[in-house]
């Protein structure tokens, strides 16, 4: 589902227009976008939760040529999953 599918679909549910929705989707991505640069957790209970995590420098190794080379230390992101999509994702059979 791409973007302009989500905002179809969320319209048609809630009964809004989907320039709204997608007034809400664009303000949603903004606010992640700020409390992330922030350090900031974002936690919608049962949904999602969104976090900065740092990762240590570490020595990796080129696949092609074998050679070693030195990983600078980044920030990441984190995204995990809540209980409802979770559940959602156990109960589709495999």
């Amino acid at each position: 589902m791409n973007k302009a599918e989500l905002v179809s679909a969320i319209a048609k549910r809630a009964d809004v227009p989907a320039s709204t929705v997608d007034s809400v989707l664009a303000g949603l991505q903004d606010e992640l976008v700020d409390a992330i640069t922030r350090g900031e957790k974002v936690a919608v209970p049962g949904l999602i939760t969104v976090e900065r995590t740092q990762r240590s420098a570490r020595t990796g190794r080129n696949p092609q040529t074998g050679e070693s080379i030195d990983i600078p230390a980044a920030n990441a992101v984190k995204v995990t999953a809540g209980s409802n999509l979770k559940k959602a994702a156990s109960s589709v059979p495999v």
